[in-house]
């Protein structure tokens, strides 16, 4: 399924972040573990995920809500592209978090993947968005770094498929 019909929610926004991590395994398990979207809780605090639409795969619709105490933040994104196991391309097109992200995984040698997650969020709130970025965007890189690290722990050691 290509971005077609989710309108500006397909183009990259302002608020840019980038995790890397190396994992000790090979490229298709990492992707694979990645592409398990459920069990995405387990590395990303906080947050549930399910798929709400679909298998998984291109054209589904996967709904990831983080909550803390009553407070909650409810992401939904379309998988646009499938490309195993290199590379998973997203759109998030829920009514606060909205823009394309990607998954990479780099082949290395010694069994070994690179993997490289980019989001590219549209910012709410206008003009005070944009200006709040710059101290908002050290703790998101910081939170989506650490959990990018806890994934390649997890797949490091088996605990995830």
């Amino acid at each position: 399924m290509s971005a077609d019909g989710l309108g500006e929610a397909a183009h990259p926004g302002t608020g840019e972040i980038t995790a890397t991590v190396i994992v000790n395994a090979p490229a298709p398990r990492v992707f694979a573990a990645f592409m398990n979207w459920e069990r995405q809780g387990e590395w990303i605090p906080l947050t549930k995920v399910r798929v709400v639409h679909g298998d998984g795969g291109e054209g589904s619709l996967v709904e990831a809500v983080t909550a803390l105490g009553p407070a909650a933040l409810r992401d939904e994104l379309r998988v646009v592209r499938v490309d195993a196991p290199y590379e998973v391309r997203v759109v998030h097109c829920g009514k606060v978090l909205r823009g394309p992200g990607s998954m990479r995984c780099t082949p290395m040698t010694g069994e070994r993947t690179q993997v490289v997650m980019h989001e590219w969020f549209h910012l709410p709130g206008g003009t005070a968005g944009k200006l709040a970025w710059p101290v908002l965007w050290p703790g998101s890189k910081l939170g989506f770094t650490g959990a990018l690290k806890k994934f390649g722990r997890l797949v490091e050691q088996g605990r995830l498929p």
